[in-house]
């Protein structure tokens, strides 16, 4: 069976990639299953995909199997596309969520009150030997000046997606990983998985 590291610490992340991958002739792994946790790699790219990648082949360096790494954050438009890349960092400090959307929800209540967003993954895949592969996609709605609901993590309970009247939060994990754009992605990397000998 094939081994597939997810190049992030981010538990929540882990869980959903697994949910969605399931039934895969896959073992995932997540960077807490290594012996010992490898140094992160500095992401300074200039685009989820390029930093995905910059993930993907640096935490392979440590690893001997199939490498899926993600980058991924919600883009405002009239903010000129912020937080994009720096979205998990966006107040300062890395993966600090309450503090970023603190942040962010005092620039979207100074547009009045809401503005158009989108959600952005991008996934790389990192095989020994092999060119990397790139699956993105995007969730688009609305992000707005407050929290609801506590079913997610980062931006969830700001954003509100096209068509639905909840906010990513109120939604459940079976929901969102039929629609988010980390399961967007994922169905594109799941297709990808069945046409390829694993």
């Amino acid at each position: 069976m094939t081994e597939l590291l997810i190049a992030s610490g981010n538990a929540h992340k882990v869980e959903e990639i697994r949910s969605i991958l399931a039934g895969l002739p896959l073992r995932v792994l997540s960077l807490k299953d290594l012996p010992t946790t490898p140094e992160e790699p500095v992401e300074d790219g200039d685009s989820f995909a390029a930093n995905a990648e910059i993930k993907a082949r640096g935490y392979g360096t440590h690893f001997e199997g199939w490498v899926l790494a993600d980058d991924s954050g919600v883009v405002v438009p009239a903010l000129g596309g912020a937080p994009g890349i720096h979205s998990a960092r966006y107040a300062g400090n890395h993966g600090d969520d309450l503090a970023n959307r603190r942040k962010l929800q005092g620039e979207v209540d100074a547009l009045g009150g809401s503005a158009d967003a989108h959600f952005v993954c991008s996934l790389c895949l990192c095989r020994p030997g092999l060119d990397a592969e790139i699956f993105e996609s995007r969730w688009h709605g609305e992000i707005f000046p407050d929290d609801r609901g506590d079913n997610g993590f980062g931006y969830d309970p700001m954003f509100q997606p096209q068509g639905e009247t909840r906010r990513a939060a109120q939604m459940s994990d079976e929901e969102k990983n039929k629609c988010s754009h980390r399961a967007q992605a994922l169905a594109s990397f799941r297709t990808y998985l069945e046409k390829t000998p694993c």
